[in-house]
């Protein structure tokens, strides 16, 4: 699906790669209603847009508020006139510890976010996506999600769960207006620990990562939206990793459990 001329909807677009995907789509001449939890990160959207801004709505919500998530299809609508692509982003990463250190609150609050955020927005716009004539939906999972991290577990677990979810509704909607890509990103220059309230490692700078810039990724990604793609695989360390996983994971978990078991360290 083209972007020019469309309605996206963003989460996550206070920061990181949903900040770099709505200012790409704006470049791109679509419309897009930004969302995210923090209205300061919103703004700071909005100032990086300028002059592109007029084709910018700020919506500040929780998406792992159910009530408030059903409502915004409608603010959408009233601000933009239509909804025609869904981009699913936001997220948030554990503490760095083994699943046994974890407490509840961690593990749901993961949960919520990446899973059941990412289902509530799903199942809110997707009614509206069915009847445009072309739609698409996006979802951001992870390397994490079909790789192993060390002291990222749930996380990877929530990313997981969100690429079999989009994997099956692109099975679900063939024959509909609505096409889907699954979206896996490596590592990238982002501020999600600090959103997400959890401290680095302190031994972070052992690991050697090739690390993607934000606005690179959104490139990315917005090219495979344009080609339709099914599944797209951001940055260098994905790509190879997916690579490696397919021919062995046990192989790929002991690589990557050598390379990250620093996140580990106390």
């Amino acid at each position: 699906m083209k972007t020019a001329g469309k309605v996206f909807v963003v989460t996550g677009a206070g920061s990181g790669l949903g900040q770099a995907l709505t200012l790409e789509l704006l470049r791109r001449r679509a419309r897009v209603a930004a969302v995210d939890k923090r209205p300061q990160g919103l703004e700071q959207t909005r100032a990086q847009a300028g002059d592109l801004a007029e084709n910018l709505s700020l919506h500040a919500l929780d998406i792992t508020d159910r009530g408030r998530v059903e409502a915004l299809p409608t603010e959408v609508e009233r601000a933009h006139g239509q909804v025609d692509a869904l981009v699913n982003n936001a997220g948030v990463i554990q503490p760095f510890l083994p699943l046994k250190d974890l407490d509840e609150e961690a593990i749901e609050r993961v949960m919520r976010v990446n899973f059941y955020g990412t289902l509530f927005m799903t199942r809110a716009f997707l009614p509206r996506l069915l009847v445009r004539p072309e739609a698409h939906l996006v979802n951001v999972a992870s390397m994490g999600g079909f790789l192993p991290v060390p002291g990222q577990t749930v996380y990877g677990a929530s990313k997981a769960a969100v690429k079999l979810l989009t994997e099956g509704l692109w099975a679900e909607l063939q024959g509909t207006p609505v096409r889907v890509t699954l979206v896996l990103p490596g590592a990238m220059r982002t501020d999600i620990a600090a959103h997400s309230g959890v401290e680095l490692p302190r031994a972070a700078g052992q690991a050697r990562v090739p690390v993607l810039e934000p606005a690179e990724a959104a490139r990315v990604v917005l090219d495979a939206v344009e080609r339709d793609a099914f599944r797209v695989l951001v940055g260098r360390d994905a790509r190879t990793m997916d690579l490696l996983y397919r021919l062995s994971p046990l192989a790929a978990t002991r690589l990557v459990r050598r390379r990250m078991g620093y996140l580990l360290a106390p």
